[in-house]
């Protein structure tokens, strides 16, 4: 079977095409400082034969005074073209436990204007414990021309969310464990206030998948009926920095919800503001 969903693939179909033309495989695996995590590392002692390394810390903005900016279309299309991937390419992006930061490149890759673009279900941990294939050889690169088609309507601004926030023209999902939604638990950030936008949901990342693998469609509705959001109006997504929240938007696209976009400042920038409101408790 080709596809678990509308956007993931599973293990069998990708080790089945690892050397078939116009398949890019990309890591990208990030961590919060708390998990203990070397990214880099990792990919460099065991990665996907083939696969090659996205830095979520470095193709951002340049001077961006936020972590994890989306790029502007030639920035991100000069990374992608010294990466050797082109937009015509199916790409399949990977992180380690599963489902928690490649989302977010494959919302930056389809943000881009490139649809087959799908997410590895189970990650490179279970990948590993299934015994597949894995090298630590430097995968060899031929920088490509990648072509841009960018569509500004998958991002919110923080002049969108101030709006958002004083109409509710669109339900805000927030990522983030329940704790920090709350304000209970500290932020990993300094300088950023815990707590809440005025009328956001929560929706943990984590609660949408299981082992690595994106909830079926069935149990996803679900998650989002006991968060309090209506899949049939607009939804913003939304994290710490703009990472975990592309899990949501993974969701609901599998969903077949289109109406929303990603907070790309996400609560770093909303909690770090002295004129932005912020709410504590559930």
């Amino acid at each position: 079977m080709a596809e678990t969903g509308a956007f993931t693939i599973d293990a069998d179909w990708l080790q089945q095409r690892l050397a078939s033309p116009g398949i890019s495989v990309v890591d990208a695996s990030w961590y919060l400082p708390a998990q203990g995590r070397n990214a880099r590392a990792e990919y460099e002692a065991a990665h996907i034969p083939g696969a090659i390394f996205f830095d979520q810390d470095a193709v951002v903005a340049p001077d961006a005074a936020l972590p994890h900016t989306l790029p502007d279309p030639l920035t991100f299309a000069r990374h992608a073209g010294s990466m050797g991937i082109s937009a015509d390419d199916t790409i399949v992006v990977y992180d380690g436990p599963g489902m928690f930061s490649a989302p977010r490149v494959w919302w930056m890759f389809r943000t881009m204007g490139v649809f087959q673009v799908y997410v590895l279900d189970g990650g490179f941990d279970r990948w590993k414990a299934e015994d597949r294939p894995v090298t630590a050889e430097k995968t060899k690169i031929a920088p490509n021309f990648f072509h841009v088609d960018f569509d500004a309507s998958r991002v919110a601004s923080i002049e969108d969310m101030l709006k958002v926030v004083a109409t509710g023209e669109s339900q805000i999902a927030d990522a983030r464990p329940a704790g920090r939604f709350t304000g209970d638990d500290p932020e990993p950030r300094a300088g950023v206030r815990g707590g809440h936008m005025p009328g956001a949901k929560s929706l943990p990342a984590s609660s949408l998948s299981k082992d690595g693998k994106l909830l079926p469609p069935d149990e996803l509705r679900k998650r989002f009926d006991e968060a309090g959001i209506d899949l049939s109006k607009p939804v913003v997504t939304s994290c710490g920095s703009g990472i975990t929240a592309a899990v949501i938007t993974l969701a609901l696209e599998t969903l077949g919800h289109s109406a929303n976009r990603l907070y790309d400042g996400s609560w770093t920038e909303w909690g770090s503001r002295p004129d932005t409101p912020v709410v504590k408790g559930k």
